[in-house]
């Protein structure tokens, strides 16, 4: 028989407000940054040699989905999107001459909002400025995430000729109550259109993204969409739970919260569509990633080398990231950095100094520490706490391990499998930060 995990422990931890833990420390404990200097410097210290990773953000949709947690804004004109990918261009270049090099990429990543919003040329041209920058390897991975209601055969000849190897298409659901009552539209053979386009021009990686609790969603609607999606052999499909955050994102306020599942609910469809995934021949990664048994995330996971950050888990190893546009998030040797949210104020910044950095977050040996930890868990559910016993409350242990969330075999605690889907509060016990009551996290489950 197999193991299930007791409905009222569910219940109690599963309501918890906890971080998706994408890093450590999560971006709510970052603080204002005291000069743009700091950055520069902080710049500076990255090695030259080592490869890192980019983010290139384009904070701009045609509309705005009611369940969206991202940093966007919507326009209907192409003049405000113009005029941003000027002050990022300068960005580029600012960043660029602060680094001690033309230092190597191994990873880029444009995410939104919709970046593909931006015009054919404009892409280019930022993609021309990129390369030219930064040294580029040559089995470097460049990806970029697609709304498909909006994209068209002009972008994505351009999205080929830059060098992109690998888009995320926003599906969602493709159940039409649950879409209107999220105001995202979007029918399969749109979603099916876009991916053949894609093909066609040689971008053959393709990842989907998936959510389920959202508004009058079922298991079976949930088990609906995913059979419609995998009739499409994405490469990976990313399984999140809808994160109703309502003070933290206003739109989310058009959500009626009476027609959201409870944890319990919103459980029996992940674990739905994780069966339905498997049955389809996806492996399962960490949390709520699942590939195809020759991808690389599955490969990387079965070496023991999955990793996690701002994009949920990866094959991405680089230490150092670099955040561009408004909002971006970067991670360098002292510490986290992110820019101004709102487009205005990014703006201005950029045409005063060059950057800019509104928040940083320097972090010491105990945060890269506690840090590890949590992405081990994340990452393998597991953790080795041999050597950090200075890091372990055992009050916070004691509980997991009575509720049958976690087993212990002397140094190393394992979260059991029927447990996993609440391993992130196993990760918040070695959360010296966590605020519960801020009103900024989704439910565990």
């Amino acid at each position: 028989m197999t193991a299930t995990i007791d409905p009222d422990v569910l219940a109690r931890y599963g309501s918890r407000n906890i971080p998706r833990y994408t890093s450590y420390p999560t971006a709510p404990h970052f603080r204002p940054a005291p000069d743009i200097g700091l950055y520069r410097e902080w710049l500076a210290a990255v090695p030259a040699d080592e490869p890192v990773s980019l983010y290139v953000h384009v904070p701009f949709c045609r509309a705005m989905c009611w369940y969206c947690g991202c940093h966007t804004s919507v326009t209907h004109r192409d003049a405000p999107i113009d005029r941003y990918l000027h002050a990022l261009r300068s960005e580029l270049a600012a960043v660029a001459a602060a680094l001690p090099g033309r230092v190597p990429v191994q990873h880029l990543h444009f995410g939104g909002g919709t970046p593909t919003l931006m015009e054919p040329d404009g892409f280019r041209r930022l993609m021309g400025q990129l390369r030219a920058a930064f040294n580029f390897r040559t089995d470097a991975e460049v990806a970029i995430e697609i709304d498909p209601r909006t994209l068209e055969q002009p972008m994505i000849e351009a999205l080929a000729a830059g060098g992109v190897n690998r888009a995320s298409l926003g599906v969602q659901s493709f159940d039409l109550k649950v879409q209107q009552a999220i105001n995202r539209v979007q029918s399969f053979e749109i979603t099916r259109d876009a991916v053949k386009g894609l093909r066609r021009h040689g971008i053959d990686q393709l990842n989907f993204d998936l959510i389920y609790g959202l508004p009058h969603q079922s298991v079976e609607s949930c088990i609906d969409t995913l059979r419609q999606a995998v009739s499409l052999r994405p490469d990976r499909l990313a399984v999140f739970g809808y994160a109703h955050v309502p003070g933290f994102k206003p739109h989310q306020r058009k959500i009626d919260e009476s027609t959201l599942g409870r944890a319990a609910e919103r459980l029996a469809q992940a674990e739905a569509i994780a069966r339905a995934l498997i049955y389809a021949g996806y492996v399962p990664i960490g949390l709520d990633h699942f590939a195809l048994p020759g991808d690389p995330l599955t490969l990387a996971a079965a070496r023991g080398q999955l990793r996690r950050n701002f994009q949920g888990y990866t094959t991405d190893a680089c230490t150092t990231l670099l955040g561009f546009g408004a909002s971006a998030i970067g991670r360098v040797p002292d510490g986290f950095v992110q820019n101004a949210v709102l487009i205005p104020d990014y703006e201005k910044r950029i045409r005063d100094s060059g950057l800019a950095l509104a928040r940083h977050c320097p972090t010491d040996g105990e945060d890269r520490r506690r840090g590890a930890l949590i992405e081990q868990l994340m990452c393998q559910y597991r953790a080795d706490l041999s050597g950090a016993g200075d890091l372990v409350d055992e009050t916070k242990l004691e509980p997991l391990v009575s509720d049958g969330i976690i087993r212990r075999k002397g140094s190393v605690i394992e979260v059991r499998p029927e447990a996993r889907p609440l391993v992130r509060a196993v990760a918040a016990a070695f959360d010296a930060y966590l605020d519960e009551g801020a009103g900024r996290h989704a439910s565990a489950v």
